[in-house]
């Protein structure tokens, strides 16, 4: 992770002012950074305009081929100069990704909702890092980021970030690195497990071999849950207590609502289990739960099963990581 108190001190909006100058002006080509403020129609100086080309640099959108020059890269181009009807958008996204800090953010809540601002400020400062005294800078930022590129929905009053990542080779590569460092931080053992909460009945009963076993083997954990073959008989509370008492952290699909998913899950809260709570909508999640951070999947994403593995996968080792993040208590 780069260094995060070093995020753009400027919209990505705000940044576009100078690559569009150079493009509009001097067709896109290499010039100094004194031509570029004079394309861009804004005055020389060493201070704001300095900070300004700063801002574009961190979000790829200019290019330092030499001391004192800049140069239109491809993601600037295809923002100003779109040749499809996605490059305009596409190159938005591409932008806002190569940002150091508000990148970071995306990967760490990306299909969830935003918490409430006590939680979220207190994720930034402590997480990440971020200098308390930027706390209202780096989130107006962010959330006009958010706006801009298309990231961001709205719904009963909580904010979610849209979750687009891209399964292509290198992409892969990144999630597969930071899962191993996170990991690696999180000191899993071998005999460390997850035990599962979901429904038994289909279509989310076969989720369990699709998604939430593969998440948690890649997270580096065994995957246990209840047998719904003895479920009924008096040996499924002890295995319940047992699976939950004995697992380092637990998964919880509340889609549906499921009675039995909630009787475990009270029993996993009040041992003060750390819980990744999964859900396809936010109306399956009780109110007093939706200030802890909960996984939003869409099924009509043609990668969504790859998509939540990751996900679950990272936020089982961040909650090992910082299990306040997942403790109701």
């Amino acid at each position: 992770m780069a260094n995060f108190n070093d995020y753009p001190r400027h919209s990505l909006e705000k940044a576009l002012r100078i690559p569009k100058g150079i493009m509009e002006q001097n067709a896109g080509k290499f010039c100094t950074d004194k031509e570029a403020a004079t394309y861009s129609g804004v005055k020389y100086n060493r201070g704001p305009i300095a900070t300004e080309i700063s801002s574009a640099i961190k979000y790829g959108l200019l290019s330092r081929p030499t001391k004192g020059n800049v140069e239109l890269t491809e993601v600037a181009k295809k923002i100003i100069k779109p040749h499809t009807e996605t490059d305009h958008k596409d190159g938005l996204q591409k932008a806002f990704l190569n940002s150091p800090g508000f990148s970071d953010v995306y990967s760490h809540y990306r299909g969830e909702n935003i918490p409430d601002m006590q939680y979220f400020d207190n994720a930034l400062t402590s997480k990440f890092d971020l200098k308390s005294d930027k706390l209202d800078e780096f989130k107006n930022i962010l959330f006009d980021n958010l706006l801009f590129c298309g990231l961001l929905v709205e719904s009963d009053g909580k904010k979610r970030i849209l979750n687009i990542t891209e399964y292509n080779e290198e992409q892969q590569e990144i999630v597969e690195k930071n899962i191993k460092k996170l990991e690696k931080e999180a000191k899993i053992a071998k005999s460390d497990s997850c035990f599962v909460m979901m429904p038994f009945s289909a279509p989310h009963g076969t989720y369990y071999e699709k998604i939430y076993k593969p998440a948690v083997e890649k997270a580096g954990l065994q995957a246990i849950k209840a047998d719904d073959e003895i479920f009924g008989t008096g040996k499924i509370i002890e295995q319940i207590w047992q699976g939950i008492n004995l697992s380092k952290v637990l998964i919880a699909e509340l889609t549906t609502k499921n009675a039995n998913v909630f009787y475990e899950l009270g029993i996993a809260h009040t041992l003060k289990k750390p819980v990744v709570l999964v859900s396809s909508n936010e109306h399956d999640v009780p109110f007093d739960l939706q200030h802890i951070r909960v996984i939003y999947y869409d099924v009509t994403d043609p990668f969504w099963g790859q998509k939540l593995i990751d996900k679950i996968a990272e936020n089982i080792l961040n909650a090992i990581k910082n299990p306040s993040e997942t403790i109701v208590f």
